[in-house]
């Protein structure tokens, strides 16, 4: 018996004697069994009730062990010894019905119970023959117990149980009831497994971590069983060395096809339940389905991030659009008010003016107006008198010459100035058509009558424009008045100042004519810079003179064309 501890301080026991009528204390040594109990459950932190349960299991085994019910064997007697490799040894021990879950105390107190009973020696003190040497039948039961109570050979006998189901459930079979058909399968493959605790199948409950748990394991399988039990050479029947080895190289070979068809066997089993793994449908369905709002939450924040940019980008348009009209309504009110100060000078300029007129003298002005009138008509009596003179005096060609013809044959001839084609009959025709006299005029006629005039000294010509000009104010009732404003140009004569148009210059005119139509704005300003050297006055005037030419002609050849008709 193992020495005991001495007791921990605080823990010894007081003894009270009544050997006197005083008290008295003792120490005393704590021993025995129960105390031994104590100590162990102290060093194992257990307490009392737990080691009840330990000592109850031991009980219980012991118990198993004396009511083992062995199951007699009826092959037993008939079985060939020479064969015995072939033989159930779970079943010749009469442990059929425990098999691989026997323990050796199990496997012991069987082969206990069957030497008693079959010994030869029993069997022929009780009168059974019996057979000589290794032939009778208890040599199976030798056998059966050397195999099953040495480990390494109970495993690979078991690895070989001829009772175990191989068998694997096709797809077919499990459409309906999966969990039916597959559990008992992997519960019974689990036995070779080297690891404990194997995951179980599960129902239709099971997590998603569950199932792949169970899935994982099986893919990674770690099977110990073996196939050295069906090894047909035994390599120590071998004779020599060489045979050993090839013996050994044989069963290397066999034992690696078996295990790798049964792995495939196992894959079989996974793959098949996997396919059909109602579970493993829910789980993509799922799965997928979480993708999809995935997807669609991703659909949507992009959208709304899109929206939020182009609503910013529309609020920086809109405060661009802001910030632009309103610099365009201070230019506007800037502009505004310039104009309101220049119509302001505009104004007092304009009454500036109307000071300056009121403050001229009227009567002043009206002599003197009287006084040129007067040299005027009396230049203009003898310029007639010259030009008749000049003419011939009699004849056809001293026809009259009034003012208004003379104010005309000026007019005519700016219209029609030198280089127009047939250029006097031009202008005797429009002198016809515009005169108000009545009298037909030829070319000779206006010939020698422009030719007087240009023998007319500058007096005599201003007496002419002011005579006409003081006979239209009469006609158009229009009463002299002092005014500053510039007089608008009359035809003075034949022009010495006049610098007429060169080619280029006309051919510019042309094409600034096409290029800018009648409704473009500020159409002569334009038509004056496209000519260079000519202002837009001599721009209209110009075009004045060329739609009277052209009016000139096209009456010139009518006259000419009738002419004609009436000599026919």
């Amino acid at each position: 018996m193992p020495l005991l501890p001495s007791a921990a301080d605080g823990q010894g026991t007081a003894v009270a004697r009544a050997l006197t009528s005083a008290s008295t204390l003792c120490q005393v040594e704590p021993v025995g069994r129960w105390f031994e109990a104590f100590v162990k459950r102290r060093n194992r932190n257990a307490s009392a009730s737990f080691q009840e349960l330990e000592d109850k299991k031991e009980l219980s085994e012991e118990s198993e062990d004396e009511e083992l019910q062995l199951e007699e064997f009826p092959m037993l007697k008939t079985l060939d010894p020479k064969d015995w490799k072939n033989q159930d040894h779970y079943a010749v021990l009469g442990l059929g019905h425990v098999r691989y879950k026997a323990t050796q105390r199990q496997i012991k107190a069987a082969h206990k119970a069957m030497v008693l009973k079959h010994h030869p020696d029993k069997r022929k003190a009780a009168g059974e023959p019996i057979k000589e040497g290794d032939n009778d039948y208890f040599t199976c039961i030798t056998k059966a117990y050397e195999m099953l109570s040495d480990p390494v050979k109970r495993r690979a006998f078991n690895s070989v149980d001829p009772t175990f189901d191989n068998s694997v459930p096709s797809k077919s079979e499990a459409k309906e009831n999966f969990f039916e058909a597959f559990s008992p399968v992997f519960e019974r493959n689990s036995r070779w497994s080297n690891k404990k605790n194997v995951p179980k199948l599960g129902d239709m409950n099971s997590s998603f971590e569950d199932v792949d748990a169970f899935y994982s394991f099986w893919y990674n399988f770690d099977s110990w069983r073996e196939f050295s039990y069906l090894d047909e050479e035994e390599k120590e029947k071998a004779e020599c060395r060489d045979e050993r080895k090839w013996i050994e190289k044989q069963n290397r070979a066999t034992r690696a096809q078996r295990k790798k068809e049964e792995m495939n066997r196992i894959r079989t089993l996974v793959d098949n339940a996997y396919s059909c793994d109602p579970r493993i449908k829910k789980f993509k369905e799922e799965e997928k389905a979480k993708k999809e709002a995935e997807k669609k939450a991703k659909a949507e924040a992009k959208r709304k991030e899109q929206e939020a940019k182009e609503k910013q980008r529309q609020a920086e348009l809109e405060a661009a659009r802001l910030a632009k009209e309103k610099e365009e309504e201070e230019v506007r009110q800037q502009a505004l008010l310039a104009k309101k100060e220049k119509d302001i000078q505009k104004k007092a300029i304009k009454k500036e003016r109307q000071k300056l007129r009121n403050s001229c003298k009227i009567e002043e002005i009206n002599e003197q107006i009287r006084k040129e009138k007067e040299e005027a008509e009396a230049r203009m009596r003898q310029a007639s008198k010259n030009a008749e003179k000049s003419t011939g005096g009699g004849g056809s060609s001293s026809k009259n010459w009034s003012e208004d013809d003379l104010q005309l044959l000026i007019k005519a001839v700016n219209l029609f100035p030198a280089g127009t084609n047939s250029r006097w009959e031009v202008i005797a025709n429009y002198m016809n058509i515009h005169s108000s006299s009545g009298v037909k005029r030829t070319a000779k006629d206006v010939i020698g009558k422009a030719k007087s005039l240009q023998k007319l000294d500058p007096h005599q010509k201003d007496d002419i424009n002011r005579k006409a000009f003081d006979k239209f104010r009469k006609e158009h009732g229009v009463v002299p008045q002092a005014d500053n404003a510039t007089p608008s140009e009359r035809f003075e004569g034949p022009c010495t100042d006049f610098t007429p148009w060169t080619t280029e210059e006309q051919k510019l005119l042309e094409q600034a004519l096409k290029t800018y139509p009648v409704n473009t704005p500020e159409r002569w300003e334009k038509i004056a810079e496209a000519v260079p050297g000519r202002t837009k006055k001599d721009c209209m005037k110009r075009y004045k003179e060329l739609v009277e030419m052209v009016k000139a002609k096209k009456a010139a050849q009518e006259q000419t064309l009738n002419a004609s008709r009436a000599r026919k």
